[in-house]
Order: structure tokens, then sequence, then C-alpha cells
């Protein structure tokens, strides 16, 4: 049960908020798309402040993860803890249950708990970035072949991946809609 409170509340600190302040930029939640993400961040203040806020949130949960295996629970378990940490970021309960799209937290979930999986899915959301231009294209494809990715690399975790990818595609229902209607703001 600490692990979880653990993950949850490492979830809830949003990199993009403290990455913002120290930098003395404004709120990127007053900004672009509102979100409080890495993508809204690049957009908004360059690739310094999306970096830092990147690997902020990646990191984050990793101290839960590392102790939820530390001590041997079972995959479902650790899965049960990595959502905690994306649902805090999601919804953390300071921000008024106001959160980002946990695509971020995602990777750093996923490099703890099964780290060929998150590579996999680092290289094709870069690619497509890099490509389409667009973070949503990217972050949903991703977020799409991660389970294909995990029968493969860590079947042992194929339903843990596959709740986090429901989890994302439900917070990225605005970009898909707006992805339909053509207006969603590029990279």
């Amino acid at each position: 049960m600490a692990c979880l409170l653990l993950g949850y509340a490492s979830g809830s600190w949003l990199g993009a908020l403290w990455v913002c302040r120290l930098a003395g930029v404004d709120d990127p939640r007053l900004a672009g798309s509102g979100n409080p993400g890495f993508s809204n961040v690049l957009r908004l203040y360059g690739r310094r402040l999306a970096a830092a806020t990147l690997a902020l949130d990646a990191v984050k949960g990793m101290p839960a993860l590392g102790l939820a295996m530390a001590f041997g629970l079972p995959p479902w378990a650790q899965g049960v803890i990595g959502l905690a940490v994306l649902l805090g970021h999601s919804y953390p309960p300071w921000h008024r249950f106001r959160g980002g799209k946990a695509v971020a937290s995602a990777f750093g979930v996923l490099l703890v708990l099964t780290p060929g999986v998150a590579m996999c899915c680092a290289v094709l959301w870069a690619l497509l970035a890099w490509r389409v231009r667009t973070a949503a294209v990217a972050s949903l494809s991703s977020a799409g072949v991660a389970p294909l990715a995990s029968l493969w690399l860590a079947p042992d975790y194929v339903l843990v991946v596959t709740t986090f990818t429901a989890l994302v595609l439900v917070r990225h229902l605005l970009n898909i809609r707006r992805l339909g209607r053509g207006d969603e703001p590029g990279l």
C-alpha cells in the first residue's frame, strides 16, 4: 500500500510546472494546448525546458517502482503501482485533478518495468514526431504499439502495458477529435 501511495503522490508532481517556475516563465497550462507536459512546453518554451520536463516526468515514478521490484511484487502489482503514477500525473489532487496526458510518465514507468518496450516506443515516437510533426500522432501511435511490443519483449506485462495504453488513449480523446478536424497543433 505504501508503494501505491508513493506512486500516486510522486506521479502527481508535474514536472512542467516546476521546470517553468524555476525558469521564470509562465505556467504552460495558461497557453498553447493548456497541457502541463513535454509537447506544450516544447511549443511554448523550446527544447531545453521540454527536455527537463520530459526527464522529470519520466523519473518521478521510478522510486516507487524500484521499491515494488525490490519487494519482489509480481508484474500485475508492479503494474498497479505504475498505474498509480500515471493516474497521479493525469489527476493530481493539488491541481484540481487537471494534469497531463501521461505519455512521458508512461515512458518512465515502462523504462523500469519493460525497458525494451519503452525503447521501442521512444524510437517510434521520435521518428513520428520528426516526420509528422504532431506530438499527438506520435504519442497515440507509440501507445498503440506498446502492447504489441510487450507481447514480444515482455509477455508477463502485456495486461499492464495494455492498461497504460488505455489510459493514454483516454487522455488523448480531445486530441483525437482535433486530429479528425485537422486542427491539432504541430510541434
